[in-house]
């Protein structure tokens, strides 16, 4: 009898299940398969092709010569720069955290580790708006380091989770040991610590990439008039009309980002 209950229960998550993940992947599969769809215009089916990847190319081609600009290839690179900037301070902030905040007999260390955790489940409007707010409150001129502090707020939060996970599995006698040896408290981190953390340190660092490169919302509230990311770019462009092109693009930026976080997640449960 208990079985069938379960058996039933199962059916029934996975007749939800079924339509969320539907939902979520069919608006990405054709947008895919456009990429490859030889008509310009419409969603009439005009033959395969790779032309739209190969005008990509060519674009980026003359861009590199300087023959003509390319605002897609502009804004990519921006988006690189702030993406790397976001990783390394992400990174560079958020190991260290997770192990401070991880000690035990830390005074207020679970409060500040929910207050860090709070831009995870901010809606991302949100969170734009309160941050171009704060900027303006201190004076801040919007531009390429705005970009980059709006991301990290909710980037670093995310380190901060899939280090401490973690950290959580290591054998709290190492420190023990190294210290017994004579390391001081950061000599003991630097080398016997976060040697044992690098495949959640890589991972969280390919996931901080990811999420900064894709980012919209934020970086719309947070930018100057100069300062235009690759996802700002690409909406401002489907707005006047979508084109297989920027299918094109948007399939590359696609499989960037999930091979970033297919990364991410072998390195983050790799022992």
């Amino acid at each position: 009898m208990r079985g069938r209950w379960f058996r039933g229960l199962s059916w029934g998550f996975a007749a939800i299940a079924a339509p969320t993940v539907l939902a979520l992947w069919i608006p990405i599969v054709v947008m895919a398969v456009s990429s490859f769809n030889a008509t310009r215009l419409g969603p009439a089916w005009g033959g395969l092709t790779l032309g739209w990847y190969r005008a990509l190319g060519a674009q980026a081609a003359d861009h590199l010569r300087g023959v003509r600009a390319m605002p897609l290839l502009d804004a990519a690179s921006t988006s690189l720069v702030v993406a790397l900037a976001v990783t390394v301070l992400a990174v560079g902030l958020g190991a260290p955290g997770a192990w401070v905040l991880r000690r035990p007999r830390r005074r207020f260390a679970a409060t500040l580790h929910a207050a860090l955790g709070v831009p995870l489940v901010l809606p991302d409007l949100l969170l734009g708006v309160s941050l171009l707010v704060t900027f303006r409150a201190l004076g801040l001129e919007l531009g390429l380091s705005t970009v980059v502090l709006g991301h990290l707020s909710f980037c670093l939060p995310f380190v901060l989770a899939t280090v401490g996970a973690q950290i959580e599995l290591l054998d709290p006698s190492l420190e023990a040991a190294a210290l017994d040896l004579g390391a001081t408290p950061a000599r003991a981190f630097f080398t016997v610590i976060l040697p044992a953390l690098s495949p959640a340190v890589a991972g969280a660092a390919l996931l901080t990439f990811a999420l900064s490169l894709d980012e919209l919302v934020v970086t719309y509230f947070t930018r100057g008039p100069g300062t235009a990311t690759l996802p700002v770019v690409m909406y401002g462009m489907a707005r006047v009309g979508v084109s297989p092109l920027l299918h094109a693009a948007s399939t590359v930026l696609l499989g960037v980002t999930a091979v970033m976080v297919v990364g991410a997640d072998r390195l983050a449960t790799r022992q």
